[in-house]
């Protein structure tokens, strides 16, 4: 019998596509309510937060008015961030209430940080008091900090407890608590010291006493720090949870694996858009000139560095016109530098942003680039010089000139896109801008001085 129930209440694993998008979204149109339910009671909560997600913002609140609160709870926070804004604005502080009191304390912090003061006000005042409690002090803690991932559901006995102890609070909490890997001991005092894994409950005699078969050697974070230093402290020890201490070494809190998968996904999604020089609110804005007023000052940066390179060969305009086949290969000088200061700022980016970047190691890593980027320069010399002699069958010393100056050029736009980062990390301002217009503008314009200065010292002069 209980396999019958398990197997009746599996959910479907769903492929969403165009034709079922259109299919809620005629639903929807119709207003055929117990349609659009009985398909999504087949579904698993994410994957309707993944429909409501692909729909307008009108049949997105729609489809997610019609949930019961305990499914809304599970579906808001797989919502994307800017559409669970925009339907919470339509929904009465009521209904809001009822979602938050089922959600855990980190994902209801997460909520209630997003509401306007007087709903947040009247959701706090309306759930459990406990509960309540629990929101507001994680609310303290920046949402980009430890603190503010974190959840303040743990499973935890003392430390004169003993196995079977530890298995009752187990037992006591296994409905409310999820993920539970480990059981915490703290002291009188709520101090840390140690974990004891639920293998271990399950191997030791229920009269051991948990401090017997304690694993004190953690690793733990404070609250401060930056959700991406945890996430790689948990990457990198290959953990299912880690506990939150303050400076006492008293337990706050723990976030666990699930929690950091969005960290990780979140932090990449906003390296790329700083890496396109775009911001992080515009994927979701439903507003034109928002998203322009987003865009314009980089496309900016990248007009001004365009404009210098304007300037440049203007000033060399006397050689161009000595060589008129200097500018046919303007392109490729370009395109090279950029290309080859992208490769290295990317590989600089997201060594820092993993923490495989030790700053004491940095001329180390910049002499790496500097080998790589002179193996690169050698063969697309080679590759360009055979190229221009002997197809577009250009004079030798021209020819040779012209592979001289790419190679100059590769080696300075690696090590321009090794060193940027490095320094705007020292200056504390985030690498990741480093990959964008002002790596490219920048590579133009110094790649086409050292290209024209070259020909106009030893060609024209």
């Amino acid at each position: 019998m209980p396999a019958e129930k398990n197997i009746s209440s599996t959910k479907t694993v769903l492929q969403v596509d165009n034709e079922l998008i259109q299919s809620i979204v005629d639903l929807i149109d119709t207003n055929a309510k117990e349609s659009l339910l009985t398909i999504f009671a087949d579904l698993h909560p994410a994957d309707i937060a993944e429909i409501i997600n692909y729909l307008k913002v009108e049949h997105a609140k729609y489809a997610f008015s019609i949930l019961d609160a305990e499914t809304a709870s599970e579906v808001v926070t797989e919502l994307d961030e800017h559409l669970r804004e925009e339907i919470l604005k339509d929904i009465d502080a009521q209904t809001i209430t009822d979602i938050v009191e089922e959600l855990h304390s980190d994902d209801a912090t997460d909520i209630v940080s997003e509401l306007p003061e007087p709903i947040a006000e009247h959701v706090l005042e309306n759930i459990d008091e406990e509960d309540a409690e629990e929101v507001k002090e994680l609310l303290k803690y920046d949402e980009d900090t430890a603190g503010g991932i974190m959840t303040s559901n743990f499973v935890f006995v003392r430390d004169n407890a003993k196995v079977n102890d530890a298995i009752n609070e187990v037992r006591k909490n296994a409905e409310e608590i999820d993920n539970i890997y480990h059981i915490y001991v703290l002291d009188s005092t709520d101090e840390l010291l140690g974990i004891v894994p639920l293998k271990s409950l399950l191997t030791n005699p229920l009269d051991t006493p948990v401090k017997d078969i304690l694993e004190e050697d953690l690793i733990f974070v404070t609250p401060e720090m930056d959700q991406e230093e945890v996430a790689n402290i948990i990457q990198k020890y290959d953990l299912v949870a880690i506990p939150v201490v303050d400076k006492n070494r008293k337990m706050l809190g723990r976030i666990t694996f699930d929690d950091i998968v969005d960290v990780i996904q979140e932090e990449a999604s906003e390296d790329i858009q700083k890496i396109a020089g775009l911001t992080e609110e515009e994927e979701f804005s439903y507003s034109t000139f928002r998203i322009s007023r987003n865009r314009l000052p980089w496309l900016f940066v990248s007009l001004a560095g365009e404009l210098i390179s304007a300037v440049v060969l203007k000033s060399f305009q006397a050689s161009i016109e000595q060589i008129v086949v200097a500018s046919f290969f303007i392109p490729i000088v370009m395109a090279m530098g950029g290309s080859s200061g992208s490769q290295s700022a990317i590989v600089t980016v997201q060594s820092i942003s993993t923490g495989d970047f030790l700053f004491g190691q940095t001329i180390k890593k910049l002499f790496k680039e500097l080998r790589v980027a002179m193996l690169n320069a050698i063969v697309c010399t080679i590759i360009l010089w055979v190229i221009t002699h002997f197809i577009f069958k250009i004079n030798d010393s021209f020819s040779i000139l012209l592979s001289v100056s790419l190679f100059v050029i590769m080696v300075n736009a690696t090590m321009i896109g090794a060193i940027v980062p490095v320094i705007l990390k020292k200056l504390n301002i985030d690498p990741a801008i480093a990959t964008g217009p002002f790596v490219s503008t920048t590579n133009d314009v110094i790649g086409l001085l050292i290209y024209f200065s070259l020909l106009t010292f030893f060609y024209v002069a």
